[in-house]
């Protein structure tokens, strides 16, 4: 029976006999908009959420230990932070060395006049050859200070090398993640506009039959086109973040497959405040106070009696060949230095304010883990959440979209609404479980550093 020779009746019966009619008149594949493959298997899952599989996490770790490892050896910041602890290392070994054997040699080629009483005045050309041997004997402590100066300040930049490369690992485990999110929302996108694409199919064939219904067929349109946009700026997105993470580790661009399945626990915040103390940097101001300390008393020694051995000799060609020779024991000590006081407060205090800079650096570092750890915690119960409200917005799309389609129930705003509220909220899981996945990354940096979490 064609639509337009419909027989007269009342209004609900005529209402369900068009629908049912539509529906039967359109082809096969129009219905699967409602049989498409649950959404729930192209999310990600994670531990927590009612019939998440984990996927084998060791091959995603293993891809980030390598992009790490490449980003460190291509990094010029690393390969600075390692000359300068090398630099610091070699600046340990000279302050060590002041300890030892010093031995110089000296010499002088000229016209000398000699003269003395009761002796003959004698002139002419000259060479003289001096030798000078010698180390300390005591000097109150000021080459240990001093050592102890150039220790601690080589320990600061190795630990500055350290924290360089951790700052290089997070940066890089960071735009991973954010590149598999944007990947995430692509897919997303993707199956969006190929249902909104199914439903402008569906509504082509009901405006052949129905043409008072185009302005539903004009609406499933620029739905498709908002679906194909957002799914373009994805793209774009993703394009962003590789070229971000070229920079690290070059051309060489791995899959991110299974990256949704690393960084899914939050460690208990007791034990990160805890490895706080023990993080590179933390242990790295410590050090550099302790230089200042060390500096500071260094200073102090150097106003104290300086007591070395020595052994010196001479020789001249010429005029009688005079010759010298001493050994014996040099002693030093400043009797008025007037700005030395104000030198050895002022190193002091540099010391003093380090030590305190270094603990408000603590302070501030915990203070950052809660804060991070919060909304670590944070994003993923809105993950978990959001993954329930997924599953009941899958059902509502569906029969929301049956009821429109088979049985005239509801309008197409309806299913519009239904449609682009479970997408979006597919997409908001995608972006719970990234940012819980990026702030657990940034939490485990300001312990041990990310380093120590993909060993």
């Amino acid at each position: 029976m064609s639509i337009h020779t419909l027989p007269s009746c009342g209004l609900h019966r005529c209402t369900v006999t068009l629908a049912m009619s539509i529906a039967l008149a359109l082809p096969a594949h129009a219905q699967r908009c409602v049989d498409e493959e649950a959404p729930d298997s192209s999310l990600p899952a994670m531990a927590g959420t009612p019939g998440a599989v984990l996927s084998d996490a060791n091959a995603p770790r293993l891809t980030l230990q390598a992009m790490v490892k490449e980003a460190i050896r291509r990094s010029n910041a690393v390969g600075a932070a390692t000359l300068l602890a090398e630099a610091a290392a070699s600046e340990v070994e000279e302050a060590r060395a002041a300890r030892l054997i010093q031995a110089s040699v000296s010499g002088a080629l000229g016209h000398a006049t000699t003269s003395a009483k009761f002796a003959e005045t004698e002139s002419g050309g000259q060479a003289q050859l001096g030798i000078n041997i010698g180390a300390p004997l005591y000097d109150a402590g000021r080459i240990a200070s001093l050592t102890g100066w150039r220790t601690s300040l080589s320990e600061a930049a190795r630990l500055g090398q350290l924290t360089a490369q951790d700052q290089v690992a997070f940066q890089t485990v960071s735009l991973a993640l954010e590149r598999s999110r944007h990947r995430q929302q692509v897919r997303v996108y993707q199956q969006y506009a190929r249902k909104m694409a199914c439903l402008v199919e569906v509504l082509d064939q009901i405006v052949k039959a129905d043409r008072g219904r185009t302005s539903e067929l004009v609406q499933a349109r620029k739905t498709l086109q908002q679906a194909e946009l957002a799914q373009s700026q994805s793209v774009s997105q993703v394009r962003q973040a590789e070229t971000r993470l070229k920079r690290f580790i070059g051309d060489g661009m791995p899959s991110s497959e299974g990256m949704t399945a690393l960084l899914l626990d939050v460690p208990p915040l007791a034990e990160m405040q805890a490895l706080a103390a023990r993080a590179n940097e933390t242990i790295q101001l410590q050090a550099q106070a302790k230089a200042l300390e060390s500096y500071s008393q260094a200073l102090v020694a150097g106003q104290k009696p300086q007591l070395n051995w020595l052994l010196t000799g001479s020789k001249a060609v010429a005029n009688n060949h005079p010759a010298a020779l001493l050994a014996g024991v040099s002693f030093s000590m400043p009797l008025i230095n007037q700005g030395a006081d104000y030198g050895i407060a002022a190193a002091q205090k540099r010391a003093e304010a380090a030590r305190l800079q270094s603990i408000d650096a603590l302070e501030a570092r915990r203070s950052r883990i809660a804060e991070v750890h919060e909304q670590a915690a944070s994003s993923f119960d809105r993950a978990r959440q959001t993954s329930a409200i997924v599953r009941d917005s899958n059902q509502v799309r569906n029969f929301t979209l049956q009821q429109w389609q088979q049985l005239a129930r509801r309008s197409l705003f309806d299913v519009m609404a239904a449609e682009g509220e479970h997408y979006n909220l597919r997409v908001n899981y995608i972006n719970a479980l990234h940012d819980g996945q990026q702030a657990s990354a940034l939490l485990r940096s300001l312990g041990l550093g990310i380093s120590a979490w993909l060993e």
